[in-house]
């Protein structure tokens, strides 16, 4: 039997001194951190982490098997995703059955469109873990934008790019404040459904919010492919003034 714990550890949203005081101390003591990425890349969430992370310790990375290569729709993109977690999970188990706590890094807050969540539902019934929480990439972008959401009894709804059209235009149009994420390929998508909504004028495009090479642009003027790490803001006002 082992006393050692899983922490899943939001990192925050990029800016390194926005991580909270206590996910860096829970890095430094953890003999063990994992970390997701793509094959060819360090990981975000673990560059953040960088100064943190004391030498020797034992680093698991997880690369996932496939990014933008394959679409949600993909009939194997599912069942192949849930097979990495299993792996992921697996090694986990590992290092704790050692005796080892394991920090699993998680970019902006974990149960938030994070990663480490799956992580954490294959392995909180069998192990201690504990969650601590991150700023959000999307409350990092919308501080960068300064651009305020929410007022009075605005509603909020934070939609994922990858949806349907007809979804998107539809929430869009409903929603008196809006965040989309996971842009990437699916921005033309987004602009048919914003010009749909009669919103495309709302939109401001925000990329690498608190990160040195960060920008911000009305969505309009975005006329490149947009990378992972970018989303679009669609501020509410209601009500008061």
């Amino acid at each position: 039997m082992t006393d050692a714990t899983v922490y899943v550890v939001g990192v925050g949203p990029g800016d390194p001194e926005l991580m909270t005081l206590k996910a860096a101390k829970v890095i430094a003591q953890s003999p063990t951190i994992a970390y997701f990425c793509r094959h060819d890349r360090m990981g975000h969430a673990r560059r953040i982490a960088d100064a943190h992370i004391v030498e020797g310790t034992r680093e698991l990375r997880f690369a996932y098997p496939f990014t933008i290569e394959r679409q949600v729709n993909d009939p194997s993109y599912h069942p192949d995703m849930s097979s990495f977690y299993d792996d992921c999970a697996t090694r986990i188990e590992a290092e704790i059955q050692l005796g080892r706590d394991v920090a699993i890094l998680c970019e902006g807050d974990p149960f938030l469109y994070g990663s480490a969540m799956y992580l954490f539902d294959r392995l909180k019934a069998g192990i201690p873990c504990e969650v601590i929480p991150g700023i959000t990439g999307m409350s990092g972008c919308w501080t960068e934008a300064a651009l305020p959401m929410t007022h009075g009894d605005d509603v909020l709804c934070v939609l994922p790019a990858t949806m349907p059209e007809d979804d998107l235009a539809h929430w869009l149009e409903k929603a008196d404040a809006a965040v989309v994420m996971k842009l990437g390929r699916n921005l033309p998508k987004l602009e048919a459904a914003l010009k749909r909504a009669g919103r495309m004028q709302d939109a401001v495009y925000v990329e690498r919010g608190t990160q040195d090479d960060a920008r911000v642009m009305p969505l309009a003027d975005m006329s490149e492919p947009a990378p992972y790490f970018s989303l679009a803001l669609l501020p509410g006002r209601r009500g008061i003034r």
